[in-house]
């Protein structure tokens, strides 16, 4: 088959290329700046993929959508799922949300996460479509783009406003990681990696993965009120109510703790072999 990759030029788009070039595919890619390139490639692909920016990713599907046929699938690499799978649906063609769960400096599929949302496609042509990933080791989630986008509230939305705050909380303190090195614990340490990496990344790339996801806000309304709780019970010096906080979040994560000691566990264990 014919794959077309719109923004292979990118690293998340050169790395699909390699997986489709590994799974026997021929591979054609081509950056968004050349309308007529993309357009050619869009029109004679079997597969067609959109890698692009999140803000880019509607504009250039609303771009080929009207030269699409109903014998190709088409899919995207958005974090987000709801508005890029609805601009596909505008298409003939057969649809398919993906997001991939990790970055594009991965060196194989093996044990990584690929999030799916069919969208309008058979089920043999999805079986064969997503065994392109999973033979290379991918572990494959099917969603609705929908329960997608709520579920990266959380996974996301959550966690990279956490590790922002933490550096933001840092650096209007004025103290910088390196003044804190001396005295910092395993634990300490795998935060400030976390923090570190977010940094390290291209600020448009989670203005957009924030920014344009609707269910995130009422996250964050629920984490400033967590907080803000947690911080009354220290700010009053009441160590009944930090306690009845714990205990509570404790018991609902009961049953994921211990995984989670014995994952963290290990970690710190190959940090401390370093």
């Amino acid at each position: 088959m014919k794959v077309g990759i719109i923004g292979g030029t990118g690293k998340m788009g050169t790395l699909f290329s390699g997986i489709f070039s590994r799974a026997g595919h021929e591979v054609q890619v081509c950056g968004r700046s050349c309308f007529s390139r993309c357009l050619d490639l869009a029109v004679s692909s079997d597969i067609l993929m959109i890698s692009v920016p999140i803000r880019d990713t509607i504009p250039v599907i609303q771009d080929i959508t009207p030269f699409l046929s109903e014998e190709q699938i088409l899919c995207d690499l958005t974090s987000l799922k709801t508005g890029p799978v609805a601009a596909m649906l505008a298409s003939r063609a057969s649809v398919v949300g993906l997001h991939p769960m990790f970055g594009p400096t991965v060196s194989s599929l093996s044990g990584q996460t690929i999030i799916a949302t069919p969208a309008r496609i058979d089920d043999a042509s999805l079986t064969s479509f997503l065994s392109i990933f999973e033979r290379q080791g991918a572990r494959i989630t099917l969603s609705t783009p929908e329960e997608h986008d709520r579920m990266m509230a959380v996974v996301q939305g959550l966690t990279h406003c956490v590790t922002l705050t933490v550096a933001e909380t840092m650096r209007r303190l004025g103290m910088s990681p390196e003044a804190t090195g001396p005295y910092r614990s395993p634990v300490y340490q795998i935060e400030m990696g976390l923090v570190g990496r977010l940094l390290s990344q291209d600020p448009d790339l989670y203005a957009d993965m924030l920014t344009k996801n609707p269910y995130l806000p009422p996250v964050l309304a629920a984490c400033e009120a967590s907080f803000g709780q947690i911080h009354t019970a220290i700010r009053t010096g009441d160590p009944g109510a930090f306690r009845e906080i714990f205990v509570d979040n404790a018991q609902f994560f009961e049953g994921y703790s211990r995984t989670a000691a014995e994952e963290t566990d290990y970690l710190i264990n190959a940090m401390v072999k370093r």
